[in-house]
């Protein structure tokens, strides 16, 4: 047994540098149980195939397994009822491209330089020198497949084919950033696109952009406005084909399937329509629990040695309304308090725990026990570091990481996930990507608040509480709804503690191989397939 020294800052060096800030002295770092070594023997020369799906703004209550009043995800219900459940499990960000390019690098905005949303029309993407995890999967021997929405570039060195990936079919970003055939329940609502290729002319102020949405097979547009209510029996049939194929011989494969759904515009099948009699929302959650059980059946097929992780980009977008969804009991009350916070929105967007706190399911039946639940703090940033030490894939040197192996913890051998968490600025306030939020073991400490929308379009000011930050207990108060008296002893220390460890990582980020993020943008970089065309309009070929 090995004791810590009072705030230490740890760097466990291998072939990568992994940073876990500011351990407690009160903390242990125990040696690995005989029945953990064993396992881990037997997994040695035995690589899993992994399945890695990410849902769409998806919030914690909207998986039947975490709150009760959610009954239309059976699919992932029984991923969880089979497989390990990680009820504290955190986003990289609360908004579309800062969380994914964390999910796939295993690093913070603060290192990768993604800290806001590319649009349609970006030069630029995910920078060319930071390693994603298809890249470390295809080094590694496996067969490496994409899915869905990508969200990280569309030009030449940022498309997915030029991260790791060897085939891709998807919406390269949100699906709310063109219009569509039919256009999807959305608020405001957008027109549907033009049936001749020109340009709409009416109140575009109340749609995102003009641009028809593509979908890509590889770095082809085959389809131009995608007819959204395809999308997912067409990511079906490429996941089951995939699997399929990969099937056939010893290599394992990684499949990444980044779905559109839950975000807005909602569309799903006509055969949804009305399937739960409460909603296109509930509609489009049962479609996207129906995807979810595709893939589970494409896999079941193949042998059972497959890792399935199952998790959301970011929280509910709330000022969708009634076409977003749900925290569950993480509903930021304080924030939302006209009194205290201001009003507005707790969820996407911003650092309460409603924007970042997300649903994740583990199954992997070969060795992860069945109804396994953990309370560990863990990270998407935890995903890439993990499912490399599965594929013994060696991670790029000269770099630190955000994320750290988790194995043991959805294995069941600890409940001991990160002492420390770092929450992002995703542009509701403050900076974005300067580190908004901290988490210290319950306790989490709050720098910035407001300026989200909620339903009705209210959003609180922008508060900045650097002096005196806010400090909440979730183990007793989820809600956020009653900080910490300032005056307090625990109040005191657990800011003293976040304090340090934003040095240690500030000092640690300076001493990084940090990247830079081109955000200029252009309408030549808008992917078109009829380049005489600002709307563009292709068939399936």
């Amino acid at each position: 047994m090995m004791f810590l020294p009072h705030w230490t800052l740890l760097v466990v060096m291998s072939s990568v540098c992994c940073v876990e800030v500011l351990i407690d002295s009160n903390s242990q770092v125990f040696g690995r149980e005989d029945n953990e070594v064993d396992i881990q023997t037997k997994m040695i020369g035995e690589r899993p195939n992994i399945v890695l799906i990410v849902a769409d703004d998806m919030g914690w209550g909207d998986v039947g397994a975490n709150w009760p009043k959610t009954v239309d995800t059976p699919n992932i219900d029984l991923l969880a009822r089979d497989g390990f459940r990680l009820t504290d499990f955190h986003s990289g960000a609360s908004v579309c491209s800062p969380s994914r390019a964390a999910l796939l690098t295993g690093r913070l905005g603060l290192r990768t330089g993604v800290v806001r949303n590319f649009g349609d029309s970006a030069l630029g993407g995910i920078p060319e020198n930071e390693t994603t995890l298809g890249e470390i999967m295809q080094e590694a021997g496996y067969r490496t497949a994409m899915l869905g929405k990508w969200h990280l570039g569309t030009r030449p060195r940022h498309h997915p084919l030029d991260k790791g990936f060897q085939s891709y079919l998807g919406i390269p970003y949100s699906v709310d950033m063109g219009c569509a055939d039919p256009a999807g329940s959305n608020l405001p609502q957008c027109p549907v696109c033009p049936e001749e290729n020109s340009v709409y002319t009416g109140d575009t102020s109340r749609c995102f952009q003009d641009l028809a949405l593509p979908l890509y097979r590889d770095r082809k547009i085959v389809h131009q406005p995608v007819l959204l209510s395809s999308v997912a029996s067409a990511y079906a049939d490429f996941a089951a084909n995939f699997i399929e194929s990969s099937s056939s011989d010893d290599t394992p494969y990684f499949l990444y399937a980044a779905f559109s759904h839950i975000h807005v515009p909602l569309a799903h099948a006509q055969h949804f329509d009305n399937i739960t009699g409460r909603g296109v929302f509930a509609d489009t959650l049962r479609e996207l629990d129906w995807l979810v059980g595709q893939i589970l059946s494409a896999v079941a097929k193949h042998g059972n040695n497959t890792l399935v992780w199952f998790l959301s980009d970011n929280g509910p977008w709330v000022v969708k309304c009634d076409l977003a969804g749900s925290g569950g009991p993480f509903t930021g009350d304080w924030q939302r308090d006209l009194r205290s916070g201001g009003g507005g929105s707790a969820a996407k967007q911003t650092v309460w725990e409603a924007g970042h706190r997300v649903p994740s399911v583990v199954y992997w039946p070969k060795y992860i026990q069945a109804g396994g639940v953990s309370s560990a703090l863990i990270s998407a940033l935890d995903v890439m570091p993990t499912l490399a030490s599965l594929a013994n894939a060696t991670l790029p040197p000269n770099r630190y990481f955000d994320g750290i192996d988790v194995l043991p913890v959805i294995m069941g051998f600890t409940h001991q996930g990160h002492r420390v968490l770092f929450h992002p600025n995703s542009g509701a306030a403050g900076p974005e990507g300067e580190i908004g939020a901290v988490r210290i073991g319950p306790y989490k400490v709050v720098y910035y608040s407001g300026g989200s929308p909620d339903c009705s379009g209210h959003a609180g000011p922008v508060q900045y509480h650097l002096t005196l930050p806010l400090v909440f207990h979730l183990d007793v108060d989820p809600a956020e709804r009653s900080p910490l008296e300032p005056s307090s002893w625990k109040y005191r220390n657990v800011v003293r503690k976040a304090q340090r460890a934003l040095s240690s990582l500030l000092d640690n980020i300076r001493a990084d191989n940090t990247s830079c993020v081109d955000y200029t943008v252009s309408k030549s970089a808008r992917p078109c397939c009829d380049t005489q065309s600002l709307i563009c309009r292709c068939p399936w070929d």
